[in-house]
Protein backbone atom coordinates (compact mmCIF):
# COMPACT_ATOMS: atom_id res chain seq x y z
CA UNK A 1 0.00 0.00 0.00
CA UNK A 2 2.70 2.37 1.13
CA UNK A 3 4.41 1.54 -2.69
CA UNK A 4 1.49 2.03 -4.58
CA UNK A 5 1.04 5.68 -2.50
CA UNK A 6 4.63 6.49 -3.07
CA UNK A 7 4.48 5.33 -6.90
CA UNK A 8 1.17 7.59 -7.29
CA UNK A 9 3.01 10.56 -5.52
CA UNK A 10 6.13 10.32 -7.97
CA UNK A 11 3.59 10.20 -10.65
CA UNK A 12 1.94 13.31 -9.55
CA UNK A 13 5.35 15.24 -9.58
CA UNK A 14 6.32 13.71 -13.02
CA UNK A 15 3.21 15.21 -14.51
CA UNK A 16 3.43 18.88 -12.99
CA UNK A 17 7.27 18.71 -14.04
CA UNK A 18 5.48 18.25 -17.38
CA UNK A 19 3.15 20.78 -17.48
CA UNK A 20 5.02 23.43 -15.78
CA UNK A 21 8.15 22.72 -18.14
CA UNK A 22 5.78 23.57 -21.56
CA UNK A 23 4.00 26.23 -19.73
CA UNK A 24 6.98 28.27 -18.81
CA UNK A 25 8.41 27.56 -22.42
CA UNK A 26 5.31 28.89 -23.61
CA UNK A 27 4.75 31.74 -21.84
CA UNK A 28 8.64 32.44 -23.08
CA UNK A 29 7.26 32.26 -26.74
CA UNK A 30 4.37 34.76 -25.73
CA UNK A 31 6.63 37.09 -23.82
CA UNK A 32 9.55 37.23 -25.94
CA UNK A 33 9.28 40.00 -28.90
CA UNK A 34 9.45 38.94 -32.59
CA UNK A 35 12.53 40.50 -33.09
CA UNK A 36 14.52 38.26 -30.55
CA UNK A 37 14.59 35.30 -33.20
CA UNK A 38 17.22 33.29 -31.55
CA UNK A 39 15.02 33.03 -28.22
CA UNK A 40 12.38 31.65 -29.97
CA UNK A 41 14.48 29.07 -31.79
CA UNK A 42 15.74 28.16 -27.81
CA UNK A 43 12.15 27.85 -26.53
CA UNK A 44 11.31 25.98 -29.49
CA UNK A 45 14.32 23.70 -28.95
CA UNK A 46 13.03 23.34 -24.92
CA UNK A 47 9.83 21.89 -25.64
CA UNK A 48 11.80 18.81 -26.40
CA UNK A 49 12.59 18.26 -22.25
CA UNK A 50 8.81 18.00 -21.49
CA UNK A 51 7.41 15.79 -23.81
CA UNK A 52 10.86 13.37 -23.73
CA UNK A 53 10.29 13.34 -20.12
CA UNK A 54 6.29 12.21 -20.13
CA UNK A 55 7.17 9.61 -22.70
CA UNK A 56 10.34 8.38 -20.30
CA UNK A 57 7.83 8.48 -17.61
CA UNK A 58 4.45 7.50 -18.97
CA UNK A 59 5.07 5.51 -22.34
CA UNK A 60 4.53 6.21 -25.74
CA UNK A 61 0.68 7.61 -24.77
CA UNK A 62 2.42 9.98 -22.21
CA UNK A 63 4.92 11.09 -25.29
CA UNK A 64 2.15 11.92 -27.38
CA UNK A 65 0.14 13.75 -24.90
CA UNK A 66 2.64 15.86 -24.01
CA UNK A 67 4.07 16.80 -27.54
CA UNK A 68 0.02 17.60 -28.06
CA UNK A 69 -0.28 19.81 -25.16
CA UNK A 70 2.82 21.56 -26.69
CA UNK A 71 1.46 21.86 -29.83
CA UNK A 72 -1.84 22.94 -29.23
CA UNK A 73 -0.16 25.54 -26.73
CA UNK A 74 2.35 26.78 -29.96
CA UNK A 75 -0.21 26.53 -32.42
CA UNK A 76 -1.62 30.58 -31.06
CA UNK A 77 1.64 32.08 -31.20
CA UNK A 78 2.25 30.76 -34.58
CA UNK A 79 -0.47 32.33 -35.67
CA UNK A 80 -0.08 35.23 -34.12
CA UNK A 81 3.54 36.16 -34.48
CA UNK A 82 4.74 34.39 -37.40
CA UNK A 83 1.58 34.10 -40.05
CA UNK A 84 3.04 37.01 -42.20
CA UNK A 85 6.30 34.93 -42.81
CA UNK A 86 4.85 31.51 -44.48
CA UNK A 87 7.98 29.89 -44.69
CA UNK A 88 8.99 30.18 -41.30
CA UNK A 89 5.39 29.34 -40.01
CA UNK A 90 5.30 26.22 -42.13
CA UNK A 91 8.72 25.27 -40.07
CA UNK A 92 7.19 25.92 -36.71
CA UNK A 93 4.45 23.64 -37.49
CA UNK A 94 7.04 20.89 -38.62
CA UNK A 95 8.51 21.40 -35.32
CA UNK A 96 5.08 20.69 -33.57
CA UNK A 97 5.01 16.93 -35.93
CA UNK A 98 8.50 16.41 -34.42
CA UNK A 99 7.36 16.93 -31.02
CA UNK A 100 4.41 14.53 -31.76
CA UNK A 101 7.20 12.14 -33.18
CA UNK A 102 9.71 12.40 -30.62
CA UNK A 103 7.32 11.63 -27.95
CA UNK A 104 5.49 8.61 -29.52
CA UNK A 105 9.08 7.07 -30.73
CA UNK A 106 10.83 7.88 -26.99
CA UNK A 107 7.52 6.42 -25.57
CA UNK A 108 7.98 3.43 -27.71
CA UNK A 109 11.50 2.95 -26.68
CA UNK A 110 10.94 3.84 -22.77
CA UNK A 111 7.77 1.34 -22.65
CA UNK A 112 10.23 -2.03 -24.56
CA UNK A 113 12.75 -1.20 -21.29
CA UNK A 114 10.02 -0.78 -19.23
CA UNK A 115 8.75 -4.24 -20.22
CA UNK A 116 12.24 -6.04 -20.11
CA UNK A 117 13.18 -4.59 -16.74
CA UNK A 118 10.11 -6.16 -15.52
CA UNK A 119 10.82 -9.05 -17.19
CA UNK A 120 14.20 -9.10 -15.56
CA UNK A 121 12.63 -8.76 -12.25
CA UNK A 122 10.31 -11.45 -12.45
CA UNK A 123 13.04 -13.82 -13.97
CA UNK A 124 15.26 -12.20 -10.91
CA UNK A 125 12.10 -12.97 -8.18
CA UNK A 126 11.84 -16.99 -10.18
CA UNK A 127 15.38 -17.48 -9.33
CA UNK A 128 15.40 -16.39 -5.85
CA UNK A 129 12.74 -18.62 -5.05
CA UNK A 130 14.45 -21.28 -7.24
CA UNK A 131 17.54 -20.32 -5.32
CA UNK A 132 15.93 -20.95 -2.10
CA UNK A 133 13.89 -24.07 -3.00
CA UNK A 134 17.65 -25.29 -3.63
CA UNK A 135 18.72 -24.42 -0.49
CA UNK A 136 15.49 -26.23 1.47
CA UNK A 137 16.34 -29.23 -1.06
CA UNK A 138 20.52 -29.28 0.04
CA UNK A 139 19.64 -28.62 3.54
CA UNK A 140 16.64 -31.80 3.58
CA UNK A 141 19.45 -33.56 1.68
CA UNK A 142 22.10 -32.62 4.57
CA UNK A 143 19.90 -33.99 7.52
CA UNK A 144 19.01 -37.07 5.57
CA UNK A 145 22.71 -37.75 5.42
CA UNK A 146 23.48 -36.68 8.78
CA UNK A 147 20.89 -39.23 9.56
CA UNK A 148 21.76 -41.79 7.24
CA UNK A 149 25.45 -41.39 8.73
CA UNK A 150 24.14 -41.77 12.59
CA UNK A 151 22.44 -45.26 11.46
CA UNK A 152 25.44 -46.44 9.88
CA UNK A 153 27.25 -45.36 12.96
CA UNK A 154 24.92 -47.36 15.48
CA UNK A 155 24.59 -50.13 13.00
CA UNK A 156 28.87 -50.08 12.72
CA UNK A 157 29.11 -50.17 16.61
CA UNK A 158 26.41 -52.50 17.52
CA UNK A 159 28.16 -54.52 14.82
CA UNK A 160 31.27 -54.20 16.65
CA UNK A 161 30.96 -54.38 20.17
CA UNK A 162 28.54 -58.06 19.60
CA UNK A 163 31.39 -59.78 18.76
CA UNK A 164 33.60 -59.34 22.00
CA UNK A 165 30.62 -59.35 23.49
CA UNK A 166 30.06 -63.09 21.80
CA UNK A 167 33.47 -63.86 22.68
CA UNK A 168 33.29 -62.86 26.56
CA UNK A 169 29.86 -64.73 27.54
CA UNK A 170 31.34 -67.86 25.77
CA UNK A 171 34.40 -67.08 28.19
CA UNK A 172 31.99 -66.29 31.08
CA UNK A 173 30.48 -69.99 30.70
CA UNK A 174 33.90 -71.56 30.26
CA UNK A 175 34.80 -69.88 33.21
CA UNK A 176 31.65 -71.34 35.31
CA UNK A 177 32.88 -74.69 35.05
CA UNK A 178 35.06 -76.03 37.62
CA UNK A 179 36.23 -78.85 36.46
CA UNK A 180 38.29 -77.34 33.40
CA UNK A 181 42.25 -76.98 33.96
CA UNK A 182 43.92 -74.47 35.58
CA UNK A 183 45.70 -73.83 31.87
CA UNK A 184 42.35 -73.38 30.11
CA UNK A 185 40.42 -71.22 32.79
CA UNK A 186 43.93 -68.63 32.05
CA UNK A 187 43.04 -68.91 28.34
CA UNK A 188 39.75 -67.97 28.19
CA UNK A 189 40.86 -64.99 31.28
CA UNK A 190 43.05 -63.77 28.48
CA UNK A 191 40.08 -63.95 26.02
CA UNK A 192 38.13 -61.83 28.31
CA UNK A 193 40.84 -59.55 29.09
CA UNK A 194 41.82 -59.55 24.81
CA UNK A 195 38.14 -58.72 24.29
CA UNK A 196 37.76 -56.26 27.10
CA UNK A 197 41.17 -54.36 25.35
CA UNK A 198 39.00 -54.23 22.38
CA UNK A 199 36.03 -52.55 23.56
CA UNK A 200 38.23 -49.84 25.19
CA UNK A 201 39.93 -49.55 21.85
CA UNK A 202 36.76 -48.97 20.30
CA UNK A 203 35.22 -47.08 22.67
CA UNK A 204 38.33 -44.62 22.62
CA UNK A 205 38.43 -44.18 18.83
CA UNK A 206 34.65 -43.83 18.96
CA UNK A 207 35.17 -40.69 21.47
CA UNK A 208 38.29 -39.03 19.37
CA UNK A 209 36.09 -39.19 16.50
CA UNK A 210 32.35 -37.98 18.34
CA UNK A 211 34.41 -35.46 20.25
CA UNK A 212 37.67 -34.55 19.18
CA UNK A 213 39.80 -32.37 21.42
CA UNK A 214 40.37 -28.35 19.94
CA UNK A 215 44.02 -28.17 18.66
CA UNK A 216 46.37 -26.49 20.93
CA UNK A 217 48.09 -24.30 18.60
CA UNK A 218 51.74 -23.86 18.08
CA UNK A 219 54.79 -24.36 15.55
CA UNK A 220 55.60 -28.46 14.73
CA UNK A 221 58.52 -29.16 13.69
CA UNK A 222 57.10 -31.93 11.11
CA UNK A 223 60.42 -33.39 10.10
CA UNK A 224 60.77 -34.35 13.88
CA UNK A 225 57.90 -35.28 13.98
CA UNK A 226 58.46 -37.83 11.15
CA UNK A 227 61.32 -39.02 12.31
CA UNK A 228 59.60 -40.14 15.54
CA UNK A 229 56.87 -42.23 13.73
CA UNK A 230 59.73 -44.21 12.14
CA UNK A 231 61.27 -44.88 15.34
CA UNK A 232 58.13 -45.94 16.82
CA UNK A 233 56.43 -47.79 14.16
CA UNK A 234 59.64 -49.50 12.96
CA UNK A 235 60.27 -52.17 15.40
CA UNK A 236 56.70 -54.29 15.15
CA UNK A 237 57.10 -53.88 11.28
CA UNK A 238 58.48 -57.09 9.44
CA UNK A 239 62.29 -57.27 8.91
CA UNK A 240 61.90 -57.08 5.23
CA UNK A 241 59.94 -53.36 5.67
CA UNK A 242 61.86 -50.45 4.47
CA UNK A 243 61.03 -46.65 6.00
CA UNK A 244 62.32 -44.03 4.26
CA UNK A 245 62.17 -40.11 5.55
CA UNK A 246 62.18 -37.71 2.42
CA UNK A 247 62.09 -33.59 2.91
CA UNK A 248 62.99 -30.63 1.65
CA UNK A 249 66.21 -28.71 3.64
CA UNK A 250 64.51 -25.70 4.59
CA UNK A 251 61.19 -27.39 5.74
CA UNK A 252 59.19 -24.68 7.16
CA UNK A 253 57.39 -25.20 10.73
CA UNK A 254 53.51 -26.22 10.67
CA UNK A 255 51.06 -24.33 12.73
CA UNK A 256 49.20 -27.26 14.56
CA UNK A 257 48.55 -29.13 17.65
CA UNK A 258 52.11 -31.71 17.37
CA UNK A 259 50.17 -34.68 19.26
CA UNK A 260 47.36 -34.38 16.81
CA UNK A 261 49.24 -34.51 13.88
CA UNK A 262 51.61 -37.29 14.97
CA UNK A 263 48.70 -38.91 15.64
CA UNK A 264 47.64 -38.64 12.18
CA UNK A 265 50.91 -39.63 10.35
CA UNK A 266 51.23 -42.39 12.98
CA UNK A 267 47.96 -43.71 12.35
CA UNK A 268 48.59 -43.64 8.49
CA UNK A 269 52.08 -45.38 8.83
CA UNK A 270 50.38 -48.14 11.15
CA UNK A 271 48.26 -48.48 8.18
CA UNK A 272 51.17 -48.85 5.55
CA UNK A 273 52.92 -51.44 8.04
CA UNK A 274 50.03 -53.28 8.15
CA UNK A 275 49.21 -53.10 4.47
CA UNK A 276 52.70 -54.27 3.78
CA UNK A 277 52.87 -57.71 4.85
CA UNK A 278 55.42 -59.08 2.10
CA UNK A 279 57.96 -56.62 2.26
CA UNK A 280 58.91 -53.57 1.18
CA UNK A 281 59.58 -49.69 1.25
CA UNK A 282 57.40 -47.10 2.99
CA UNK A 283 58.26 -43.53 2.29
CA UNK A 284 57.09 -40.39 4.51
CA UNK A 285 57.78 -37.16 2.78
CA UNK A 286 57.15 -33.55 3.47
CA UNK A 287 57.38 -30.61 0.84
CA UNK A 288 56.07 -26.76 0.68
CA UNK A 289 53.96 -25.85 -1.44
CA UNK A 290 52.88 -22.37 -2.24
CA UNK A 291 49.54 -22.23 0.60
CA UNK A 292 50.40 -24.81 3.16
CA UNK A 293 52.96 -27.98 3.35
CA UNK A 294 52.24 -31.25 2.30
CA UNK A 295 53.18 -34.64 4.32
CA UNK A 296 52.73 -38.35 1.90
CA UNK A 297 52.52 -41.96 3.61
CA UNK A 298 53.32 -43.98 0.89
CA UNK A 299 53.71 -47.85 0.87
CA UNK A 300 54.21 -51.23 -1.58
CA UNK A 301 51.59 -52.79 0.30
CA UNK A 302 48.11 -54.87 -1.18
CA UNK A 303 46.71 -51.62 -2.12
CA UNK A 304 43.05 -50.40 -1.93
CA UNK A 305 40.08 -51.72 -4.13
CA UNK A 306 39.03 -49.22 -6.29
CA UNK A 307 35.58 -49.22 -5.19
CA UNK A 308 36.76 -48.56 -1.37
CA UNK A 309 38.56 -45.72 -2.02
CA UNK A 310 35.18 -43.48 -1.69
CA UNK A 311 34.41 -45.30 1.55
CA UNK A 312 37.65 -45.48 3.96
CA UNK A 313 37.20 -42.61 5.31
CA UNK A 314 33.25 -43.03 6.64
CA UNK A 315 33.16 -44.58 10.02
CA UNK A 316 33.56 -48.24 10.77
CA UNK A 317 34.40 -49.02 7.64
CA UNK A 318 37.04 -51.61 7.37
CA UNK A 319 38.69 -54.52 4.93
CA UNK A 320 40.41 -55.46 8.32
CA UNK A 321 39.19 -58.19 10.33
CA UNK A 322 40.15 -57.10 13.59
CA UNK A 323 39.90 -53.55 12.59
CA UNK A 324 37.57 -50.84 14.41
CA UNK A 325 36.94 -48.95 11.34
CA UNK A 326 37.72 -45.18 12.72
CA UNK A 327 41.18 -44.82 12.30
CA UNK A 328 41.08 -42.90 9.00
CA UNK A 329 37.51 -41.41 9.99
CA UNK A 330 40.12 -40.12 13.13
CA UNK A 331 42.76 -39.10 10.48
CA UNK A 332 40.00 -37.33 8.22
CA UNK A 333 38.33 -35.33 11.39
CA UNK A 334 41.75 -34.14 12.42
CA UNK A 335 43.32 -32.63 9.34
CA UNK A 336 39.64 -30.46 8.55
CA UNK A 337 39.75 -29.72 12.08
CA UNK A 338 43.37 -28.15 11.19
CA UNK A 339 42.06 -26.84 8.23
CA UNK A 340 43.65 -29.20 5.70
CA UNK A 341 42.37 -32.20 2.89
CA UNK A 342 43.82 -35.50 3.14
CA UNK A 343 43.38 -38.12 -0.12
CA UNK A 344 44.19 -41.16 -1.01
CA UNK A 345 45.44 -42.43 -4.59
CA UNK A 346 46.42 -46.03 -5.98
CA UNK A 347 50.31 -45.84 -6.81
CA UNK A 348 50.91 -47.29 -10.30
CA UNK A 349 53.21 -50.14 -9.35
CA UNK A 350 51.25 -51.24 -5.76
CA UNK A 351 50.12 -49.95 -2.65
CA UNK A 352 49.07 -46.35 -2.18
CA UNK A 353 49.86 -42.86 -0.88
CA UNK A 354 48.12 -40.85 1.11
CA UNK A 355 48.39 -37.19 1.03
CA UNK A 356 47.56 -34.84 4.08
CA UNK A 357 47.27 -30.59 3.52
CA UNK A 358 48.35 -28.37 5.66
CA UNK A 359 47.51 -24.32 4.95
CA UNK A 360 49.71 -22.18 6.08
CA UNK A 361 47.66 -19.71 8.15
CA UNK A 362 45.31 -22.84 9.51
CA UNK A 363 41.51 -22.20 10.56
CA UNK A 364 40.11 -24.16 12.96
CA UNK A 365 36.80 -26.01 11.93
CA UNK A 366 33.94 -28.13 13.54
Amino acid sequence: MMIDLDKHRANWRTFAIVIGGIGITTAGHYLTPPEYRLWHGLFQRLYYLPVVHAAIAFGWVGGLAAGVVAGLLYIPHILQTWSHEKHYAMEQYAEIFMFLAVGLVTGVLADRERKRRAELQVTALRLTEVYRELQDTFEQVKRADRLSAIGQLAAGLAHEIRNPLASIDGAAEVMQAADHPEDVRGETMGIIRKECARLNRLLTNLLDFARPRHPEWREVDVSRVLDSVIDLVKHSAGKGTQFKKQTSSRLPPLLGDEEQVAQVILNLTINAVQATTSGGEILLSAFEEEDGLVIRVRDEGIGIQPEHLDKIFDPFFTTKETGTGLGLSVVHQIVRQHGGTVSVERNESRGVTFALFFPKTPRETT
